[in-house]
C-alpha cells in the first residue's frame, strides 16, 4: 500500500475521474488528506479534458472517520478550517458531478467532504453522523451543507444531538441518493446512464448555473461560522475540556461556559 493518504487516476478514456481516500481504516481528512485531495481537484479542474464524472470512495470498512481531532486544538484549528473550507468550494466549484461511494462510518469531516460533493451512494449498513457536539464544538462546514442536503429539521437533529443515522435513515432524509450493497458499483452504473454520454461541456455550465448563488451563500456563511468557531467557540472552556478530555479519553467536565 502507498503511503500516500489518497490516490487519484481517470479511467473510461479519460470521462471518469477516480478520488480515493486510502489511509484506513480511519481515513482521517486531516491536513494531508485535505492538501492531496484539493490538489487533485485542482489539477483536474485546470485539465478537465473530456471528464463527466468524478467517483470519491475509500479504502477499508469505513469511508471516514472524519478530522484530526488533534487538528481542532487552539493551535492547529484556524489552519484546518481554512484548508478544509477551500477544498469544499473547490469541490463545489468542480465542472463535473462528484459522486460518492460510503461504506461503514462517515463521520464529521469526512461527512462534510460528502456533502460537497453530488449524489451519495452508501451500503445499507453505512452510518451518517456529525459528532462534534459531543466533544463541545460544532461542525461548521456542516452547519452551512447540510440544509442543501436535507430539510432544516434534519439537518439541527445531526448537528445538535450528534447522532449517527443508518443508510436507510438517510435514503428517506435525502441525504442519499442510493442505497447499495456495493455503492461503488451503483456509483458506477448512474455515471454510464446519466453522465457518460453527455457533454462535458454543458455539465460544467450546469453545475455553474445550479450552483451559482448556492456558491455566493456558501462561500459568506462558511467564513461567518469560521469566525464564530474560532473567536467564539474556541474561547469558551467547555470547547477546550471537551477536545481535552477526548484526547485523554476521560469523560468531559462541562462548566457550560
Amino acid at each position: 500500500m502507498s503511503d500516500s493518504p489518497f490516490k487519484a487516476w481517470t479511467e473510461r478514456d479519460g470521462a471518469l475521474l477516480r478520488l480515493r481516500l486510502s489511509r484506513p481504516k480511519a481515513n482521517l481528512v486531516d491536513a494531508e488528506m485535505i492538501r492531496a485531495l484539493h490538489g487533485a481537484l485542482v489539477e483536474f479542474h485546470k485539465h478537465p479534458g473530456s471528464l463527466r464524472g468524478a467517483l470519491l470512495d475509500a479504502e477499508g470498512p469505513h469511508f471516514s472517520f472524519g478530522a484530526s481531532v488533534e487538528e481542532h486544538l487552539p493551535a492547529k484549528c484556524a489552519k484546518m478550517l481554512g484548508a478544509l473550507h477551500a477544498l469544499l468550494v473547490g469541490m463545489l466549484e468542480f465542472p463535473v458531478p462528484i459522486l460518492v461511494a460510503v461504506r461503514g462510518q462517515c463521520l464529521g469531516g469526512g461527512l462534510e467532504v460528502a456533502l460537497a460533493a453530488g449524489p451519495i451512494f452508501a451500503a445499507p449498513a453505512a452510518q451518517f453522523g456529525q459528532p462534534e457536539i459531543k466533544l463541545g464544538v460544532f461542525a461548521p462546514a456542516a452547519s452551512v451543507l447540510l440544509p442543501y442536503r436535507v430539510s432544516r429539521p434534519v439537518a439541527e437533529d445531526l448537528l445538535f444531538s450528534g447522532r449517527s443515522i443508518s443508510g436507510a435513515e438517510a435514503l428517506a432524509s435525502g441525504l442519499v441518493q442510493g442505497l447499495a450493497e456495493d455503492p461503488e458499483a451503483a456509483a458506477l452504473a448512474w455515471f454510464e446512464a446519466h453522465l457518460q454520454e453527455r457533454s462535458g461541456a454543458a455539465l460544467a455550465c450546469a453545475l455553474a448555473a445550479a450552483r451559482g448563488q448556492m456558491l455566493v451563500d456558501v462561500r459568506r456563511r462558511l467564513a461567518e461560522v469560521e469566525h464564530l468557531y474560532l473567536e467564539r467557540l474556541m474561547r469558551t472552556h467547555d470547547a477546550n475540556e471537551g477536545l481535552a478530555a477526548f484526547m485523554e479519553k476521560r469523560p468531559a467536565a462541562w462548566t457550560h461556559r
